[in-house]
C-alpha cells in the first residue's frame, strides 16, 4: 500500500499569524509537513501569510506563497501552480475552513485538485455539530441534551428547555472562540449574541451544563487499511468549565479506572471510523461524570489540533510528521518510528513518566479585561514539564512559566479568615486557582473542603497535600542533609523553594547540594518505555540513579530557547534559535537545544543533536551544562537568540564559569541599563530623547517638570514594553509609579521626553568587531509611542532620504562598536524634524529578525549563529551566507502588520476591552503582505490581519484634535475614491473648513435623536459602516471613543486608530479598486 504516486506536488495551506487559540504548534506541524513531502521528492507549495515562523523560510518549500490564507487568493496559487492536492489538516481551523471555502467554490474541481489528509465529507461530520450528534448516538455514546439555533428567539427556547445554566459553542470558531457558560438570560443574550456573530453559519448549540465533570482527550490515529493508534490519553486538572487550553492538563490520565479507560478508547475508535477520517490525525474530547461515571462525548476536531503538538511532545510520536505520510498514502505499519528504528508507527506509544501543561496568560496586558476563566480561551502560551511522578512534573512545569505568582509558596503564617477567603474565591477559576488551592490546604483546608469549592478531582488534591507535607519536612528537619534534601529534589522543589523554607540562599542550598554529590540524571522519552533502545536523545532530568546521556567526541554548542509563549517575547525567537540549530549542525558543531515549550520547532526531536525538555531557569541550565561538559567537549552557550529569558541567565551562567557565545553579559547589560547607554551614546556624539532616572515618586514630578509634558515613564529593565506608559499631566505620573513600583522594587523608573509624531524606525544589523552588516532599516507606520511590535511597518524605509539613511548606518555602527557587539543588534530610532534620536538598543536577536530575512533573503539568524563561534562577516561573504558585497537589499515592498486579540477579552460586565494602540505591546502575531507597490503590499497586509479594507461603502471619521490636520489630506482620498463619509459634529466641521463635506451623525453620548436618528454605536451595530477611523483623545478611554471601538471589533468592522494608519490605509484601498492584487512566491521576489 506504498504512497500514492499520482501525487507529484501538494498545496500546504498553513495557519497564519499567532491568534489565541491557534498560536506556534501548527507552524511546528506544518513545518513537519512541508520536510516529510520534500523528503519523498513530491514538489511542495506553501501558503501561509506568516512571517515569524521558520515554515515560511525560502528553503522549506519549492514555492512559498506568504499570502492572504482566503479562497480567493489560493484559487489564484491553484491556477498558477497547478498542485495535485491541496493539504489543509495541518494549519489548524484557518487552513481547514480555506479548504471548505476552495471546495464550496467549485475551486478543487474546477482544478481538478483533491484535498487529502481528510475529505470534506469528514471535517462536516467532525466539526458539524448536528451530524457528530447523530454519530455519537448511532456508535452508541452520549453527547450532553443540546438544541441546535440560529436566531435569539431559537436560543432563549433553548434555554427555558434545558434550564440554566446552559453552555453556548458556535460552529466553526477556533479556540472555543463565542463560546461561554450563562447562568441566566442576561448573560445569555450577551454570550449567544457574541456567537452567532462568530460562527461563520450564524449557528450556536445551546447544550445542558456539565460544569464539574471531569475532562479527557485523546489523540487518535487512523489509516486507510483501518489501523487505529491511540497516540496519549490526557487529562484536565480543572473540571469541565475551563476551555482545555487553558487548563493545567496531565497525560497520561491519571484517575481512570482500567475500565473507564477502556471504554474511552472504544468510544474513540468507533468516532473515528464512522466520521471516516482515514488519513490522519484527530483529538476526542469527552467528559466523565465523577459521581456516577456516565460519560458523554464533548467533541472532534478532525485534523491536527493544539493537543497534538503536547501528546508529539509527550510521548515522542510525531503525529503531524506520520499524519503527513498517511496523506501520501502510507499506512501506519509502513512507517519506521525515528526514535526505536525498529518499531512501527501503529505500535502505541508507551509513557514511563508523567508529562505537565501549564498555560501562560497575559493578563496584564489588558487592565479591564475579565480574569475569569470560561470555555473561551485566553491563554497565550504553554510550558510543559516531564518528571517521574506527578508532583515533581508539576513543580517543574510551574518554575518553566516565568512567572513569581505561579510558583507554589509556604508563608510562615496563614491567618483562619484568609483561608476561608481562599476557599472562596477558588470556586471561579483564574489563572492562579492551583496556587490557592495549595495555599488553602498549606493553611489547613481538608481534601474534601477543596473538592466541594473545584471538583478538582481528590487524587490530584492528595498530591499537593504530598507537596505541601514535603515542605515541611524541609523547613523542620534538624539539618539539610542528604536523604532530606534528595526527597525534595525528587519531589521537585527547586534550590530556591528549599532556600525560603530554610531561610538560606539558593546559592548555599547549590553548593550544599554539589558538595552531597546530589545532581540529577537525564531520562530519555523513547516512545516504549524503555522496550526498545532510543536512538534520539530527547532528555529530562529526574533525581534518580542512572543517567543516560551518551559520552561524544564532537564539540557542542548550548542553545537556549525561549521558553513560553507570550506576548512581546514569541515563536520569532524560536525561529532564530532553531536557525541556529541546523546552521551549526551543517558547519561539523553538535548542538544541544533546551527549552521547554511543547508548541515550537525547537523543541522538535530532530531539530537539534541533542534536546532537554527543561525549564529555563539558572539551576536546571546549569545542571544540562555540567551534565554535558561530563559527556565531552562544550564549546559553550548562545543566550542573545531566544530574547529576554535566555538573556536573563546570561550573567549567572557567566558568574558560575560558563562561557557564553557571542556578545558578553557585560556588553548586554550596557545597553539594557540607561545610564551606562546615555554614556555610549555621548561619547559616540548622538542623540537620545532627554531622560532622567527617579527613585522616588516626588523626584520623577520634578524631573517631568523640567522635561516637559508629555513623558514617556517605564520601569528600566523590559521587553515587549511591559509596564510603559505615555502620561500628559502630574496625577497620572503619580498614579503610573504606585502601580510601578512592584515590577522591579531594586530599579529605578526611567522618565523620557516623549517625542510627539516623529517616524519611528528599526534596524536589524550584524556587526562582528571589524565589519558592520546593515539587515535592513524598518519604518514604522504607526507613529512614534505605539510599540514596534504592535505598529505595521514596511520595509524599505518610505520616507527617508539617502542621507538620512547613511547618518542611519554611522549611528548604527558607533552604537554596536560603543556596546561591543558580536553578533546581532536591533536598534530603535526616531526621526523628529530631521533629527535622528536614538530610542533603544538590544544586542540580541530581535523580533524583526525573521521579517528582514525574508523580505531581503538574507539568513541573519543563520549568520548570528555562525558569528558566535568566532566566523567573520568577511568569511560569511566569502561563503555565500552573506552577499558579497554591500548591505542587504529588500526585494519589493513588504509590510508586517500585527494582529490584535481584542475579541478574546471581555471586561467583567461584557463589554469589550479598549481597541486602542500605546506603548505597551498588546499583539499576539503577525503577518506580511509582499508586493511592487506600498498600497497593494499594505491592503494584503489587511486582509491577513483580519481587518480587509472595504472597496466602497461609508466610512466613519472621528479624530482627536491633535490628529485632525493629519486627517485632511486621507479623508480627501476617500472621499475622491467615492466613499461616503460620516463624522462627528467637532471633526465634520473641521473637514468641512477644509473642503472634504461628511455627514454628521450622533455621538453615543448624545443618544438617539428625537426623528429616531441614530447614533454612531447603533449605526456600527446596524452594520451600516464598512471602515472607523478613529484617533484616542489623548489619555484614558474617553466614554464616547471606547464605545466605537468596542463596538467595531464585536461586529468585526475594520478600525484605525492612528492618522498613519488611515493615510496608509487609503494607498491600500487605492490599490485594491485599481483591480486584482497579484500572488508570487517569495523566492520568485528574492531572485529579482
Amino acid at each position: 500500500m506504498a504512497r500514492d504516486a499520482s501525487i507529484k506536488s501538494v498545496l500546504v495551506i498553513g495557519s497564519g499569524p499567532i491568534v489565541i487559540g491557534q498560536a506556534c504548534e501548527f507552524d511546528y506541524s506544518g513545518t513537519q509537513a512541508c520536510r516529510v513531502l520534500r523528503a519523498e521528492g513530491i514538489r511542495v507549495i506553501l501558503v501561509n501569510s506568516n512571517p515569524a515562523t521558520i515554515m515560511t523560510d525560502p528553503e522549506f518549500a519549492d514555492a512559498t506563497y506568504i499570502e492572504p490564507i482566503t479562497p480567493e487568493f489560493i484559487e489564484k496559487i491553484i491556477a498558477k501552480e497547478r498542485p495535485d492536492a491541496v493539504l489543509a489538516t495541518l494549519g489548524g481551523q484557518t487552513a481547514l475552513n480555506a479548504a471548505i471555502g476552495l471546495f464550496k467554490a467549485g475551486t478543487l474541481d474546477r482544478y481538478n485538485v483533491k484535498l487529502i489528509g481528510a475529505d470534506v465529507d469528514a471535517i462536516e461530520r467532525g466539526e458539524n455539530r448536528e451530524l457528530f450528534r447523530n454519530i455519537v448516538e448511532k456508535i452508541g455514546g452520549e453527547s450532553a441534551r443540546s438544541i441546535i439555533c440560529h436566531t435569539m428567539e431559537d436560543v432563549l427556547g433553548a434555554a427555558a428547555e434545558l434550564s440554566y445554566p446552559v453552555v453556548i459553542r458556535p460552529s466553526f470558531t477556533m479556540g472555543g472562540l463565542g463560546s461561554g457558560i450563562a447562568f441566566d438570560e442576561e448573560t445569555l443574550r450577551q454570550i449567544a449574541g457574541a456567537g452567532l456573530r462568530h460562527s461563520p453559519t450564524s449557528e450556536v448549540l445551546i447544550e445542558e451544563s456539565i460544569i464539574g465533570w471531569k475532562e479527557y482527550e485523546l489523540e487518535v490515529m487512523r489509516d486507510k487499511s483501518d489501523n487505529v493508534v491511540i497516540v496519549c490519553s490526557i487529562e484536565n486538572i480543572d473540571p469541565m468549565g475551563v476551555h482545555t487550553g487553558d487548563s493545567i492538563t496531565v497525560a497520561p490520565a491519571l484517575t481512570l479506572t482500567d475500565v473507564e479507560y477502556q471504554k474511552l478508547r472504544d468510544l474513540s475508535i468507533s468516532i473515528i471510523r464512522e466520521v471516516g477520517v482515514d488519513t490522519g490525525g484527530c483529538n476526542i474530547q469527552f467528559a466523565v461524570n465523577p459521581d456516577n461515571g456516565r460519560i458523554i462525548v464533548i467533541e472532534m476536531n478532525p485534523r491536527v489540533s493544539r493537543s497534538s503538538a503536547l501528546a508529539s511532545k509527550a510521548t515522542g510520536f510525531p503525529i503531524a510528521k506520520i499524519a503527513t505520510k498517511l496523506a501520501i498514502g502510507y499506512t501506519l505499519d509502513e512507517i519506521k518510528n525515528d526514535i526505536t528504528q525498529v518499531t512501527p508507527a501503529s505500535f502505541e506509544p508507551t509513557l514511563d513518566y508523567i508529562v505537565v501543561k501549564v498555560p501562560r496568560f497575559a493578563f496584564e496586558k489588558f487592565q479591564d479585561a475579565d480574569p475569569r476563566l470560561t470555555t473561551t480561551m485566553k491563554s497565550v502560551g504553554e510550558a510543559m514539564a516531564i518528571g517521574r511522578s506527578f508532583g515533581e512534573a508539576l513543580m517543574k512545569a510551574l518554575r518553566s512559566l516565568e512567572r513569581k505568582e505561579a510558583i507554589f509558596t509556604f508563608p510562615s503564617e496563614v491567618t483562619v479568615q484568609e483561608r476561608e477567603l481562599l476557599l472562596e474565591s477558588m470556586k471561579m477559576p483564574t489563572e492562579y486557582r492551583l496556587q490557592q488551592v495549595q495555599k488553602a490546604m498549606w493553611a489547613g483546608a481538608s481534601i474534601e473542603d477543596v473538592y466541594s469549592s473545584t471538583k478538582i478531582d481528590r487524587w490530584f488534591l492528595k498530591q499537593l497535600e504530598m507537596i505541601n507535607d514535603q515542605a515541611r519536612d524541609i523547613r523542620d528537619a534538624v539539618e539539610l542533609d542528604a536523604p532530606t534534601l534528595k526527597i525534595a529534589k525528587e519531589h521537585g522543589f527547586s534550590d530556591q523553594q528549599i532556600a525560603i523554607l530554610r531561610a538560606s540562599t539558593e546559592d548555599d542550598v547549590r553548593k550544599l547540594r554539589h558538595h552531597l554529590a546530589i545532581r540529577p540524571v537525564y531520562k530519555t522519552v523513547d516512545t516504549c518505555a524503555a522496550e526498545f533502545e532510543a536512538f534520539t536523545p530527547y532528555h529530562y532530568s529526574s533525581y534518580e540513579e542512572e543517567s543516560e546521556v551518551r559520552s561524544r567526541t564532537k564539540p557542542a554548542v548550548i542553545i537556549l530557547g525561549s521558553g513560553p509563549n507570550r506576548i512581546g517575547q514569541g515563536i520569532e525567537f524560536d525561529y532564530s534559535c532553531v536557525h541556529a540549530s541546523f546552521t551549526l549542525r551543517a558547519a561539523g558543531f553538535e548542538t544541544i537545544m533546551v527549552n521547554c515549550n511543547p508548541e515550537t520547532v525547537s523543541t522538535d526531536y530532530d531539530t537539534s543533536d541533542r534536546l532537554y525538555f527543561e525549564p529555563l531557569t539558572l539551576e536546571d541550565v546549569l545542571e544540562v551544562v555540567y551534565a554535558e561538559t561530563q559527556a565531552g567537549p562544550v564549546l559553550g552557550v548562545i543566550t542573545q537568540l531566544g530574547g529576554q529569558t535566555p538573556l536573563g541567565l546570561a550573567a549567572g551562567l557567566k558568574a558560575a564559569g560558563v562561557t557564553i557565545l557571542g556578545t558578553s553579559p557585560d556588553a548586554i547589560n550596557l545597553a539594557e541599563e540607561r545610564g551606562a547607554f546615555g554614556r555610549v551614546l555621548a561619547e559616540q556624539g548622538l542623540t537620545a530623547p532627554e531622560f532622567e532616572m527617579a527613585a522616588s515618586q516626588l523626584e520623577a514630578l520634578e524631573i517631568a517638570a523640567r522635561i516637559g509634558y508629555p513623558v514617556l515613564v517605564r520601569p528600566s529593565f523590559v521587553l515587549g514594553g511591559r509596564g510603559m506608559e505615555i502620561v500628559y499631566d502630574d496625577a497620572a505620573l503619580s498614579g503610573f509609579i504606585s502601580r510601578a513600583t512592584d515590577i522591579t522594587p531594586d530599579h529605578p523608573v526611567l522618565v523620557d521626553r516623549f517625542l510627539d509624531s516623529a517616524i519611528e524606525l528599526d534596524v536589524d544589523a550584524l556587526y562582528d568587531g571589524v565589519e558592520l552588516f546593515l539587515g535592513g532599516i524598518m519604518e514604522h507606520i504607526e507613529e512614534a509611542g505605539i510599540h514596534s511590535g504592535d505598529s505595521a511597518c514596511v520595509l524599505p524605509a518610505m520616507t527617508i532620504s539617502d542621507d538620512q539613511r547613511s547618518k542611519i548606518r554611522e549611528a548604527t555602527l558607533k552604537i554596536a562598536q560603543g556596546v561591543g557587539v558580536s553578533g546581532l543588534i536591533n536598534i530603535q530610532f526616531a526621526m523628529a524634524d530631521s533629527v535622528l534620536y536614538v530610542l533603544e538598543a538590544n544586542p540580541r536577536a530581535s523580533r524583526t529578525v525573521p521579517f528582514v530575512s525574508k523580505a531581503t533573503g538574507v539568513p541573519l539568524a543563520k549568520a548570528a549563529a555562525r558569528m558566535s563561534l568566532g566566523t567573520t562577516i568577511a568569511e560569511l561573504r566569502a561563503e555565500g551566507i552573506l552577499p558579497t558585497q554591500g548591505d542587504a537589499v529588500a526585494k519589493g515592498i513588504s509590510v508586517k502588520e500585527a494582529v490584535l486579540p481584542w475579541n478574546r477579552f471581555r471586561r467583567v460586565d461584557g463589554r469589550g476591552v479598549d481597541a486602542v494602540l500605546g506603548p505597551e505591546m498588546r499583539s499576539t502575531g503577525e503577518v506580511m503582505g509582499i508586493a511592487a507597490t506600498f498600497g497593494e503590499s499594505y491592503a494584503k497586509s489587511q486582509i491577513s490581519s483580519f481587518g480587509p479594507l472595504p472597496k466602497s461603502g461609508t466610512v466613519f471619521i472621528s479624530l482627536a484634535d491633535k490628529d485632525k490636520k493629519h486627517g485632511i489630506a486621507p479623508a480627501q482620498g476617500l472621499a475622491s475614491l467615492g466613499f461616503r463619509l460620516l463624522a462627528t459634529d467637532g471633526t465634520a466641521s473641521f473637514l468641512a473648513e477644509h473642503g472634504v463635506a461628511t455627514v454628521v451623525v450622533r455621538k453615543n453620548s448624545q443618544g438617539t435623536g428625537p426623528m429616531g436618528e441614530k447614533t454612531i454605536v447603533e449605526m456600527l451595530n446596524a452594520g451600516d459602516i464598512d471602515l472607523v477611523i478613529n484617533t484616542p483623545v489623548g489619555r484614558g478611554t474617553r466614554a464616547d471613543g471606547w464605545a466605537i471601538r468596542t463596538a467595531a471589533v464585536q461586529r468585526s468592522i475594520p478600525i484605525i486608530t492612528t492618522t498613519a494608519g488611515f493615510s496608509a490605509a487609503v494607498e491600500g484601498i487605492k490599490a485594491l479598486q485599481a483591480g486584482d492584487l497579484s500572488v508570487a512566491p517569495i523566492q520568485e521576489w528574492l531572485s529579482r
